[in-house]
């Protein structure tokens, strides 16, 4: 009893760190159709700068807000200076985000070196607290509720103000928005400054329990494309949903059977695809 609980608490850690990197992926596919391959890079990269800055003894809310705007700079950067100027050219926006994933990864091994990092949790959220007589880690619940945070601040967002109102306008009709007068470009840049900075984030608060290595993006990124494909691109609820089911299939494929852990993610994946192959909260796109 006490195995499937504590495993249920980290299946929900799990969800949320997957939430702050699967949110920014889907938020950039929904709107511009680019498969960034890059994302996972700009999780790690985020992992790496929190590091640096928590060695350097800056407060966590600091060190959130510095590795989020620095990977959301460089997520704009390359928005301008290379996706942008192949726009339309699905096939070589797809190939140039995974050669910047790869350069990416390059920096980070050039820069922190090949050994895994462990990252110790904030001093004001380290310990456990007792559930039903069960110690757990504070941080892992922290992160679910940081999560949620995330997602009501998202959906405020997409639903409550004029910027989400353009989003979502330009997710549902790309044309139709530009017709009446919606600025795409600079659109496009807010959108891929929103996804990489929050990769970025999750990258942080992801390095106290996953630590910091070479390849954790090669190893991420495909459980955000699972989470996106489950619950529908361009789908904030979609991508919420989809994260605590990826974390909960993940968590318990690995501690069952570790062999079939992959086998246990993805033949859910096809299942529902081959019944709602827009996924769960999936919509037709113009």
């Amino acid at each position: 009893m006490n195995l499937w609980f504590i495993q249920g608490l980290n299946s929900l850690a799990l969800g949320g760190v997957l939430f702050t990197l699967a949110a920014g992926f889907s938020l950039i596919f929904g709107l511009m159709r680019i498969a960034n391959l890059s994302h996972g890079a700009y999780f790690m990269l985020g992992a790496y700068l929190g590091l640096s800055l928590a060695q350097r003894g800056a407060n966590f809310v600091v060190t959130l807000l510095v590795a989020g705007l620095a990977v959301g700079a460089l997520g704009l950067i390359v928005e301008k200076l290379v996706l942008r100027r192949l726009a339309g050219n699905a096939l070589g926006q797809v190939l140039a985000t995974l050669g910047i994933a790869f350069i990416i990864a390059d920096f980070c091994l050039w820069m922190w070196g090949g050994d895994p990092r462990p990252v110790s949790p904030p001093a004001m959220l380290s310990g456990a607290v007792r559930l039903f007589g069960i110690g757990f880690p504070l941080y892992r619940l922290a992160v679910l509720l940081f999560a949620v945070g995330i997602a009501i601040a998202l959906w405020l967002l997409l639903e409550k103000t004029r910027l989400g109102m353009m989003i979502r306008a330009s997710v549902d009709d790309m044309q139709m928005a530009r017709g009446v007068g919606i600025p795409a470009s600079w659109l496009f840049g807010i959108v891929f400054f929103l996804g990489t900075a929050l990769a970025g984030i999750g990258g942080v608060i992801a390095a106290p329990i996953l630590s910091v290595y070479p390849g954790m993006e090669a190893e991420t990124l495909p459980l955000a494309l699972v989470v996106v494909i489950l619950g529908g691109l361009g789908s904030l609820a979609g991508a919420f949903v989809g994260s605590f089911v990826v974390g909960f299939i993940y968590t318990f494929g690995q501690v069952l059977l570790p062999d079939l852990a992959y086998i246990i993610l993805f033949l859910p994946m096809v299942i529902i695809l081959a019944a709602r192959p827009r996924g769960l909260f999936g919509r037709i796109a113009a």
